[in-house]
């Protein structure tokens, strides 16, 4: 099974990552939090209180998990597409494959990077991955319980934080909820990464095919703009589960505990609103594109460059 793509979705999910932290920090707190009037106060709040730090709490976490994560999601994708075509990433662009096997593909890589179980034809890409798979729950939650923190950094006679890393952030969820507390709004995220990610590599697919000529790879120019419209055509799409998701994985902590999915949507509905599953839209869009641009560019560059 070829592995470039895995080596190169680590690295270009790293890059993606750093660039967008922070307004990652800002649509977390956006969206559990109801003491911002919108963005640019959470912005300067969480500048005012905490310092330019503040917007890079929960990074050091997932700057290597996440990356991960990221390699198996572009690993097991390009895999897929591999069983089902037949044809390596190098032929793609002269051969390429049906929107139908691309969606197939993207949900297959969307359903194996948070839940990494075993099935269908693909089952030598999921057996391969399943560990590093499996792993993006509890990275996430630690990464969203990090984020809302809103203790500046330690100070003489300020209240120590909750966690003091992601470590004891883990440990203490452990003691608290058991080990499954880990796995808070798992399902969640399934549900919002599974159809996500099919439309995300669709809509890259086929705009790359609509600016680029026949049997031609596409430009630096056309992978950066398809990147970034492929990236904010699935924030439209994963947000309202994304809310519901961040929600849950607060559950305990100043906030109700949820009994599942449908308990969080009806509550959160009955009391602010259809709009709040649109919270944080705004934030995901302006983050979603130059962070897949950059994503997407960084990917397809190391693939040539190997290849």
């Amino acid at each position: 099974m070829p592995v470039e793509e895995f080596v190169a979705g680590w690295i270009s999910g790293a890059l993606g990552l750093v660039l967008g932290h922070p307004f990652d920090t800002v649509k977390v707190r956006l969206q559990t939090q109801t003491t911002y009037q919108g963005i640019i106060d959470c912005m300067v709040k969480t500048y005012r209180h905490e310092s330019l730090l503040g917007f890079f709490k929960g990074m050091s976490f997932p700057i290597a998990s996440i990356a991960v994560v990221n390699s198996v999601l572009f690993g097991v994708y390009s895999n897929t597409l591999l069983a089902l075509t037949a044809t390596s990433h190098q032929e793609r662009w002269a051969q390429p494959p049906s929107y139908t096997h691309v969606f197939i593909a993207g949900c297959t890589g969307g359903f194996v990077q948070v839940r990494g179980r075993h099935g269908g034809m693909c089952t030598q890409v999921l057996s391969s991955t399943q560990t590093a798979a499996y792993c993006l729950a509890p990275f996430d939650l630690i990464k969203v319980r990090l984020q809302n923190q809103m203790e500046p950094r330690a100070r003489p006679g300020s209240p120590p934080p909750r966690y003091r890393g992601p470590v004891h952030c883990a440990v203490s969820i452990c003691r608290e909820d058991g080990p499954w507390g880990l796995f808070r709004g798992a399902w969640a995220l399934t549900l919002r990464d599974t159809p996500t990610l099919g439309i995300y590599f669709v809509t890259y697919e086929w705009l790359c095919r609509q600016s680029t000529p026949d049997r031609q790879n596409p430009g630096a120019a056309t992978v950066l703009v398809a990147g970034g419209f492929a990236g904010i055509a699935s924030w439209a799409v994963a947000t309202p589960l994304d809310v519901i998701k961040s929600r849950m994985q607060m559950g305990g902590l100043k906030h109700r505990v949820y009994r599942g999915v449908l308990d969080c949507m009806v509550s959160s509905a009955r009391q602010e609103g259809l709009g709040v599953f649109f919270r944080g839209l705004t934030i995901n869009s302006a983050r979603a594109f130059p962070v897949n641009a950059v994503t997407f560019l960084t990917y397809e560059y190391l693939l040539s460059s190997w290849g």
